[in-house]
């Protein structure tokens, strides 16, 4: 084939759609935030965040931050494949934190097509007595 019937069979794909779309992973949360109401300031509480990859390629949660050491975040570490769903466990502890309203950021990256999310918890502890 001659370089310019190449190119000219290219361009029709290009243009007419045809070219191969190029996969990726897509996150999806149930939800991205969660309230935790109001609890005792020395009882940690957790909340499961659930997600699905409703992309075609395999999802992979590089890291999980989270705003404070209060916070602490366990998740899926294999991959995800397309169509199956994977967890972010948030647990927050006040204890020793000063009853108060409270509200927490936790960012998650990923190889998605969002790169990274925010998530959200928030609560108001209330002293022990």
């Amino acid at each position: 084939m001659t370089m310019k019937r190449c190119l000219v069979a290219l361009s029709l794909m290009v243009f007419s759609g045809t070219a191969p779309m190029m996969a990726q992973a897509v996150l999806k949360f149930e939800k991205t935030s969660h309230n935790f109401g109001t609890f005792k300031e020395s009882t940690p509480v957790s909340y499961t965040f659930n997600f699905t990859n409703v992309g075609d390629e395999p999802l992979i949660i590089n890291q999980v931050f989270t705003s404070c050491g209060c916070t602490v975040a366990e998740y899926t570490k294999k991959p995800i494949s397309p169509g199956k769903k994977g967890i972010i466990k948030v647990t927050y502890n006040g204890k020793n934190k000063y009853p108060r309203k409270f509200t927490k950021q936790i960012t998650v990256n990923s190889n998605a097509t969002e790169k990274t999310v925010r998530l959200h918890i928030e609560g108001t502890t209330e002293a022990d007595n």
